[in-house]
């Protein structure tokens, strides 16, 4: 038996019965059970939600920086004091493996936290100067007011860290919408931070695409954040110019990973497989697209099926594995139909099939032979599998590395130091990784070109796009 759980929003320091007449059933990823509910929010609850966080702004957007860290200092050190349940609640919803996630997610979460509470204090502007005879002039960074927030489902708590702590530490105030399928640590990070907070500051309301739409069309947010995907983005982004909100958008990503015949390809092998199939594979900086030279590519692919078989395993949230199930049921459909569906110059060399029948379990896959135009390479498959293409020199690789309409992540595989460079220069991608794939830090920026969006999260950048410049000018004549 499943004992149910009845979520509820939580605004204004406090958990509220929601208006809503219907309900989101929460599924356990790993077994297919529902174990509990969360309302499908109303507009009526955005509305009372984006009330308390214009409210709380009043107070939150006058305290200190120093204030604002202190607050963020407490809330990290309770997040974590409270890792287990964090990491409980978080496998539940994913299906992640519990026994790796303190360490992997949780614990990132806290510093990443702490980093933005240490920024809090250090906003710049241009010294104050005269550009003018007899004037002065200097620069004002300001919180933007309330903004609203979107998460997705593949790191819960993660993701909403990256938006409510920078957020914060500008001092605005925020009303933050979980993904439907994955809510519950998002409101228990709101439940601890109100220990720390004036009521108001955090609100968090679940619900469907159209609790996120009402989230968007509401007046009150002078910035609407998402990180979801390129249909989303332009959706928000759309709705959003309607009334010039200004909007930062995370989106999905193809992160090319280029191998040449000069890298080490067992460790290659181990660093790409590891960032391919660490959270199945659904990440948008996932190194699933992967390009290795003529000259090794039959090694290549041989060394990943055998460090695939032996290291990509899937299993339950208690299991020693990689990687746990898809997040729900959609998703799975999505990964299983683009996989069915490739082209049959395509080779399924490990995996493409669903693991057991119960769960959604899939295989950790390798594919091969497939050309630049076919949808696997040009699109998300957003799952455990992975895709290597031949290419047969420098310019080429980087033909069809920048040959897709994502502009997220890449990496390249080399121990020659020149070709490094060039294509750290030369590819079209927020972030470019040498010799690894996928560590991030919180003092460097994390976001995409093109279809991937625009904005920052993490780092001084992300900080600062949750500020507001004003120039002051100041007669000082006699």
């Amino acid at each position: 038996m499943v004992r149910m759980t009845e979520l509820r929003n939580f605004i204004d320091g406090r958990y509220v019965d929601s208006s809503a007449e219907s309900s989101i059933d929460l599924v356990d990823p790993a077994t297919e059970e529902v174990y509990a509910t969360s309302p499908v929010s109303t507009a009526a609850d955005v509305d009372t939600a984006y009330r308390a966080a214009a409210a709380a702004f009043e107070l939150w957007g006058e305290t200190t920086p120093a204030e604002r860290q202190l607050a963020l200092f407490r809330i990290a050190d309770a997040v974590e004091k409270r890792a287990e349940e964090f990491a409980d609640l978080e496998s539940k919803d994913t299906g992640k493996p519990r026994g790796s996630l303190i360490e992997d997610e949780i614990l990132v979460s806290v510093d990443q936290i702490r980093f933005f509470a240490g920024a809090a204090r250090n906003l710049e502007g241009k010294s104050a100067g005269e550009y003018m005879a007899d004037h002065t002039s200097f620069i004002r960074r300001e919180p933007i007011g309330v903004v609203g927030q979107v998460t997705p489902w593949n790191y819960p708590l993660n993701m909403a860290v990256w938006k409510f702590a920078p957020a914060l530490a500008a001092g605005n105030t925020t009303v933050l919408k979980p993904s439907d399928t994955t809510p519950s640590s998002t409101l228990l990070l709101a439940e601890v931070a109100a220990e720390f907070l004036p009521k108001g500051v955090l609100n968090v309301i679940t619900g469907d695409r159209g609790t996120g739409a009402a989230m968007i069309d509401h007046r009150t947010p002078q910035l609407v954040s998402i990180t979801g995907s390129v249909r989303a983005g332009m959706e928000v982004a759309r709705a959003a110019a309607g009334d010039l909100k200004r909007v930062h958008l995370e989106l999905g990503g193809k992160a090319p990973v280029v191998v040449f015949d000069d890298a080490d390809i067992a460790k290659a092998v181990e660093g790409i497989g590891t960032a391919g199939y660490f959270n199945a594979g659904q990440d948008c900086t996932a190194a699933t697209r992967v390009l290795v030279h003529e000259n090794v590519h039959d090694e290549f692919v041989d060394a990943m099926v055998a460090w695939a078989r032996e290291n990509a395993r899937t299993g339950a949230p208690h299991e020693d594995v990689l990687f746990g199930p898809l997040n729900n049921a959609d998703q799975f459909d999505r990964v299983a139909g683009m996989v069915d569906a490739l082209p049959s110059h395509a080779d399924v060399r490990l995996g493409g099939a669903r693991q057991g029948d119960r769960g959604y379990f899939y295989e950790a896959s390798v594919v091969t032979g497939l050309r630049q135009d076919d949808d696997a390479i040009q699109n998300e498959i957003f799952g455990p599998v992975i895709t290597v293409q031949s290419f047969r020199d420098e310019a080429q690789a980087l033909e069809w590395a920048n040959g897709v309409e994502y502009g997220l992540s890449s990496s390249v595989w080399t121990s020659n130091h020149g070709r490094a460079m060039r294509f750290a220069k030369h590819l079209d991608f927020g972030c470019v990784w040498i010799n690894t794939h996928i560590p991030l830090v919180a003092e460097m920026p994390h976001g995409g070109f093109k279809h991937s969006g625009y904005g920052k999260d993490l780092s001084a950048y992300g900080f600062e796009d949750y500020t507001r410049i004003k120039h002051v000018m100041s007669y000082i004549g006699e």
